[in-house]
């Protein structure tokens, strides 16, 4: 009898590892943030997430390269190719800021670091960005060339902006950062997105 509970346990169990193994609700996150596959990680779940899968798993950075060097880079990334391309010579009205257009080379750049690494199309990918907006837009680029494994970090590097309180419009949220995961704003050359 205690032999039939437990094996029962075990199903359960087994059969609810999958749903918790991506615990983030897809109807809690913006539209930006949906990607068509629906594997999302939050930043704090990554360290595990790599270890489990190693080393067939390839985790890349598609900040720019701006970002890259200033704000500081995730340790443990396998490389990084930015998914937006800043253009310094146009303004963008709506957002404040540069505009940024997307990265004609980002997928012959993501190949590389997934040749590189032995990665094949169905093997994980985790891709992380500011936020969760351009990773996920990166894996639906991918979904779109045969990948069907590609976890987004929907809540980024930085985090997400606060809404109210006294740390307001601050990126403080939640992250790769905030959640005190290791990072440098040391590159490592081998890594870095680099166009030659």
């Amino acid at each position: 009898m205690a032999m039939n509970r437990l094996k029962t346990a075990f199903l359960i169990f087994a059969l609810l590892l999958p749903a918790l193994a991506n615990a983030v609700d897809p109807a809690s996150l913006p539209e930006i943030k949906r990607t068509k596959l629906g594997l999302y990680l939050e930043a704090r779940e990554v360290p595990e997430f790599l270890k489990q899968h190693a080393p067939k798993v390839l985790f890349v950075d598609v900040r720019t390269a701006e970002e890259q060097l200033f704000v500081g880079v995730p340790d443990g990334i396998d490389g990084a190719t930015s998914f937006g391309i800043m253009n310094y010579a146009k303004w963008d009205e709506k957002k404040n800021t540069y505009l940024r257009y997307p990265n004609p080379d980002f997928l012959g750049q993501f190949e590389m670091w997934a040749l590189d690494k032995g990665i094949e199309k169905n093997d994980p990918v985790v891709l992380i960005c500011r936020s969760g907006d351009r990773s996920a837009l990166s894996a639906d680029l991918l979904a779109r060339y045969g990948y069907s494994n590609v976890w987004s970090v929907v809540d980024g590097f930085e985090g997400d902006v606060a809404r109210d309180g006294p740390s307001k419009g601050q990126r403080v949220v939640n992250g790769w950062k905030n959640a005190g995961l290791p990072w440098s704003y040391n590159l490592d050359r081998k890594k870095a997105y680099m166009k030659e």
